[in-house]
């Protein structure tokens, strides 16, 4: 398994996208990868953990041999970016279906609310190694 944390985005959603390069900036040991849920690795990730593979409204993130998915997986990335995204984490203490409610209302409203690409996003050059 690869030894950086992988986050599994929608690869067409802007509101994603945007997070992805959220993460990105606020990364400087370039610690994370990147698949999109829709590319060949994403599929296989989500094959490995015996995920389903045409559910595009959740955010993955996978650490060694563990998986967490939406509300989870996002606290936990803002854990791991350190300093004052850290501080987040203490949501965590909220229920996990209190949550995952509220990220369910964001993830079924994201295309409406902030649009949504034709392609996958495609990486520049200075960031494409992150990328699986």
């Amino acid at each position: 398994m690869n030894e950086h944390p992988v986050i599994l985005f929608d690869g067409v959603c802007n509101l994603c996208n945007g997070l992805v390069n959220f993460v990105i900036r606020h990364d400087p040991r370039s610690e994370f990868r990147f698949a999109a849920l829709q590319s060949m690795a994403g599929q296989n990730l989500l094959k490995k953990f015996n995920l389903p593979t045409d559910d595009f409204n959740t955010f993955i993130l996978i650490e060694s041999d563990h998986y967490y998915k939406k509300s989870s997986a996002a606290l936990r990335t803002l854990k791991s970016l350190g300093g004052v995204w850290s501080i987040f984490y203490i949501f965590i203490v909220i229920p996990t279906p209190i949550r995952d409610y509220v990220y369910g209302i964001i993830a079924s409203n994201r295309y409406r609310w902030f649009g949504k690409k034709e392609e996958c996003l495609i990486p520049t050059m200075d960031i494409e190694n992150r990328f699986l």
